[in-house]
């Protein structure tokens, strides 16, 4: 199955009443990935893409050279049963293209931090890194103040897709950031994780011991039905390195070497 194919699916599905039930910016065309999925070595998955990938601060599309990602505003188009297969080129371009532009910085270079030390980077012309999402489509609210039924169905709607972009690539890692992403993704896919407690990624806390730190090792197979054809090695963490609370650079270290050292067994 090929890219277009994937994106006209996922364009045909935004017209289904889940998903607007679910929150999703109907106007906003749907992320394959951030960089280009069929030459990277190592994804980082998260949850779904965030609304400032269309928007600005006060909630208004993103324009010119601000503009991360196509619309229908920006593609000429009133309504996705419109576009012909030169919007979904420019749709996929955008995707591929997404670290050329303007990448949301703040968010990714603390995760490209993480794998860098192996060889594997989101920038650049030999480029080898990519963000996937466990759902494709942008919510005009954050993923946790959605309902829990709103994020089942979106889940239900388009989890599979995941799995055929990793079937279709060559994707031999992928980094999981946080805990939610890690439980949102076992509900989904068939893999199983070794937890081990870290003492040094411990968040400290005045008034308790703190929030123990933990490291995930797994491998992938299926997701939501998909045979992916091989295992994936999975590596994860249960701090988000954006959004956790008190995450000093001491942990954000231990993390980094953690997880290049790891993928870097996995490349030999």
């Amino acid at each position: 199955m090929d890219a277009k194919s994937i994106l006209w699916d996922l364009l045909c599905r935004l017209s289904r009443p889940a998903m607007e039930d679910a929150s999703v910016i109907q106007w906003a065309a749907p992320v394959i990935s951030f960089g280009d999925v069929f030459s990277s070595r190592v994804a980082t998955l998260g949850l779904n893409p965030s609304n400032r990938e269309f928007v600005n601060a006060q909630g208004e599309e993103l324009l010119g050279d601000d503009r991360r990602f196509h619309t229908l505003t920006s593609l000429g188009l009133d309504r996705w049963s419109q576009a012909d297969d030169g919007h979904l080129e420019k749709i996929l371009d955008a995707c591929r293209g997404y670290f050329h532009g303007n990448p949301y910085d703040s968010w990714f270079k603390a995760l490209e931090r993480l794998f860098v030390d192996a060889g594997a980077s989101y920038y650049g012309m030999f480029a080898n890194a990519c963000h996937l999402d466990l759902v494709p489509y942008a919510t005009a609210a954050k993923w946790g103040a959605l309902s829990n039924t709103q994020r089942s169905s979106l889940i239900r709607e388009s989890g599979d897709v995941l799995g055929v972009l990793l079937r279709e690539s060559e994707v031999e890692v992928i980094v999981l950031n946080g805990q939610s992403v890690i439980e949102n993704l076992k509900a989904v896919a068939e893999c199983s994780f070794r937890k081990v407690p870290v003492q040094d990624w411990m968040l400290p806390r005045k008034n308790s011991r703190g929030v123990e730190g933990f490291a995930y090792t797994g491998r992938l197979t299926r997701i939501s039905g998909i045979d992916l054809g091989r295992e994936v090695s999975l590596l994860g963490y249960n701090h988000n390195l954006q959004s956790s609370f008190g995450v000093t650079s001491k942990v954000r270290q231990g993390i980094q070497k953690w997880i290049s050292t790891s993928a870097m067994e996995v490349f030999c």
